[in-house]
């Protein structure tokens, strides 16, 4: 499996033992930075999805028929992820430019701390949790991500609420935390940027990312 996604190293395009239906093999192109190119990420087929789906034991419920959703719905989850890192990204844009996605790492089974307080607290589990690799200025990243399932929303833009922060591997991504925390209250209020004056614009994008 290649590292950097957790995907097969050559793309398994062949159906999957007992595939009763074609499935299609196009692949999307997403809008994410791929780290070390000048390229974007590419979204697997839904061939490939599948083949994954069942080489870990996951395909009891979905046919042939399901991928297709399946894979836009997987794809719009990480073009919703990924505008979420770039809005904490801007934190450091000015000297750093652009930030790319490096890799990334699926942890399903292991709860982050956010996560199991939040459980604790009465709340839902997540259904999935990634760890994203974000490469800035040089250097390497980490984010942790939880995917929250709305059921009473289902079917509808929001019935996803995607949980994105950076790890706490340093005293900056400490740091980054505590601005947000204080450039989205300000944001949420109607009110300028306390440190600057200017309108909340960073604090605005977490807020309001869709």
């Amino acid at each position: 499996l290649d590292p950097r996604n957790q995907m097969p190293q050559e793309p398994n395009q062949q159906p999957a033992p007992g595939q009763q239906k074609p499935i299609s093999t196009h692949r999307e192109p997403s809008s994410i930075p791929k780290g070390g190119t000048d390229s974007t990420w590419t979204y697997p087929s839904p061939q490939m999805f599948y083949n994954a789906l069942m080489r870990k034991g996951k395909g009891e419920d979905v046919t042939e028929d399901d991928m297709e959703s399946v894979v836009a719905v997987h794809n719009d989850m990480n073009e919703a992820t990924w505008r979420r890192v770039k809005a904490w990204e801007a934190l450091h844009a000015q000297e750093c430019g652009a930030s790319k996605l490096l890799r990334f790492h699926g942890r399903p089974d292991e709860l982050s701390p956010l996560a199991r307080l939040r459980h604790l607290l009465g709340g839902p589990l997540p259904f999935d949790r990634h760890d994203w690799y974000v490469e800035r200025c040089g250097q390497e990243v980490r984010y942790i991500i939880d995917f929250y399932f709305n059921e009473d929303k289902a079917g509808t833009p929001e019935q996803f609420d995607i949980e994105v922060r950076p790890a706490l591997d340093s005293f900056e991504s400490a740091l980054d935390r505590a601005k947000m925390f204080i450039y989205a209250e300000f944001a949420r209020r109607g009110m300028p940027c306390p440190i600057s004056g200017a309108p909340g614009e960073v604090g605005a994008q977490v807020v309001d990312c869709p």
